[in-house]
């Protein structure tokens, strides 16, 4: 039974649980999209490091070859690499902690596709590599 009060109280409830749902898909749109810059960005560094892995010089030991990196070498790949890229990714370190292996972490910053109350400006995001040349 209507009572005379009762009027548009449902448009409210719709109402609000529409931009509840409008809400919910803007941070979810957001979180994807910074899931995916993250992903995108370790792939980035995978990439990286293995390029510095390639910086290696070729040493003669005797009989026994081995490859020597050094921090510039590693350093010169991972440059000649990043600036062939579209992406606007800032190198932060790239280096040979043990003569034989390329360190590269590399940083950007991420801002969300959709404007929302609920999501941050921008979030700064770093991903850290690590490959290793060997000879067989």
């Amino acid at each position: 039974m209507k009572q005379a009060g009762d009027d548009g109280s449902v448009l409210l409830l719709t109402l609000g649980y529409a931009l509840l749902a409008v809400a919910l898909i803007f941070v979810s749109v957001c979180a994807t999209d910074l899931y995916i810059s993250q992903k995108r960005l370790d792939a980035i560094a995978d990439a990286a490091a293995l390029a510095g892995a390639d910086g290696f010089t070729l040493a003669l030991d005797g009989e026994a070859a081995h490859a020597d990196l050094t921090d510039q070498g590693v350093r010169d790949q991972v440059e000649a690499l990043l600036a062939a890229l579209p992406a606007a990714v800032t190198l932060e370190s790239a280096s040979s902690p043990d003569g034989r292996s390329s360190r590269v972490t590399v940083a950007t910053m991420w801002s969300p596709p959709l404007a929302s109350l609920f999501v941050p400006d921008g979030v700064r995001l770093e991903a850290m590599a690590t490959s290793r040349t060997a000879l067989r």
